[in-house]
């Protein structure tokens, strides 16, 4: 579970850098901080799917591609609600600078991760149980 636990954050600072890379450019190209992290953090969680059911997870291949991607979005989202309430908290009290995006992201990141790795080892990428490789 260690190995798991430090691939899963390997993974994440992946997903952090797609997220903060996607944020400033969805940024640049004018959208809002808001809306623009939601789709930098719907990019980020597909990449992060894609890597953890291939590198962090490998045993838990036993649902279909879309059905596992909607699954994990969906386990995502507790710890993707973890990271937005601490994106907005770090976004709504600090003066705004170039560099605040990145410090907001890396705080909703980290508080997110723990969640996020428990929901997607027991629930996204569990090993079925027998009787369920049966029916």
């Amino acid at each position: 579970m260690i190995s798991q636990l430090l691939k899963f954050g390997v993974v994440g600072v992946i997903g952090f850098l797609v997220d903060a890379g996607m944020l400033y450019m969805l940024l640049w190209s004018s959208m809002g901080y808001l809306s623009g992290r939601c789709v930098s953090f719907l990019v980020a969680a597909t990449t992060t799917w894609l890597i953890n059911r291939r590198f962090t997870f490998t045993a838990g291949k036993h649902r279909s591609l879309p059905m596992e991607w909607l699954s994990y979005l969906l386990a995502m989202s507790a710890g993707g609600l973890v990271n937005f309430a601490a994106y907005q908290a770090v976004m709504s009290s600090f003066r705004y600078t170039a560099i605040l995006p990145l410090c907001a992201v890396a705080t909703g990141s980290i508080a997110g991760m723990i969640v996020n790795f428990v929901v997607a080892k027991w629930w996204v990428f569990r090993h079925p149980k027998k009787a369920d490789l049966q029916h």
